[in-house]
């Protein structure tokens, strides 16, 4: 199927350039057709859980906007949960933390409160950020690997370019740089796949670093607000401090 695609494709392109891509798949046969098709899939699964990470680290960096704006503003850590998004990150760690102080007053063996509320926000962020990270290893695999895969397919081009040559009986730099050309655009798309994937595996790890790291913050002020009972919580940003009394001029009477 995938021979009579090429086929027609070549057919069907101008006759000026018969090294290119189509005419190397074509000459290949079932191996270079073979490793640019798994090529073809590693970008294209690349591509997929970059633009699906992307979105699911917008929406987590949004949310994290909208805590810092309302969420300390309200009288309680339940009605600030409900104008948090249901099944969202944030909402995850303030349900988990109410729960967690819920279950300490029915524990029998005594555990400190600060341990076991810490403990249970730990094993939240653990879990939102293990999901975070899902994909991620798929792309640095192709990152690590698609270069060797395209190699893969340049060798044996160049192996089936080689002996056709020596077949031929003709060594001449016009018998030789067709094949051997044709043989590295295997080498190339390898490397236009893997550059991709690299780029993109580092831009989402620093921005899950950055997401980490602002759930940490939540979380820190979270464990505060529940260990003192709602007494301790961040300094809301955008409220002005309330301005100090000026002190009382002091007049002096005039000597006789």
């Amino acid at each position: 199927m995938l021979t009579t695609i090429l086929n027609a494709a070549a057919a069907a392109a101008p006759k000026d350039n018969p090294y290119g891509l189509i005419p190397a798949l074509r000459d290949g046969g079932p191996i270079s057709q073979s490793v640019f098709g798994v090529l073809v899939l590693m970008l294209f699964f690349s591509l997929y859980i970059l633009f699906t990470k992307l979105f699911e680290q917008q929406k987590i960096l949004a949310q994290g906007k909208r805590v810092r704006q309302s969420f300390w503003n309200s009288n309680s850590l339940r009605e600030g949960a409900a104008k948090l998004e249901k099944n969202s990150a944030y909402r995850q760690l303030v349900d988990d933390g109410l729960a967690a102080q819920e279950q300490h007053a029915q524990l029998t063996d005594p555990v400190e409160a600060h341990d076991w509320l810490h403990g249970s926000l730990q094993r939240s962020e653990d879990i939102i950020n293990s999901q975070l990270k899902g994909g991620m290893s798929f792309i640095a695999t192709v990152g690590s690997t698609a270069p060797f895969v395209g190699l893969f397919g340049t060798v044996i081009g160049i192996i089936k370019a080689l002996i056709k040559i020596g077949s031929a009986g003709q060594a001449s730099i016009d018998a030789v740089a067709g094949p051997v050309g044709e043989a590295l655009i295997m080498t190339a798309v390898g490397l236009a796949v893997a550059v991709p994937a690299v780029l993109a595996y580092n831009w989402l790890q620093a921005r899950n670093k950055k997401i980490a790291e602002e759930m940490n913050a939540f979380s820190n002020d979270l464990l505060g607000y529940l260990a003192s009972n709602g007494a301790v919580r961040p300094a809301v940003r955008g409220k002005a401090a309330p301005a100090k009394p000026a002190p009382a001029a002091t007049t002096t009477a005039p000597r006789a």
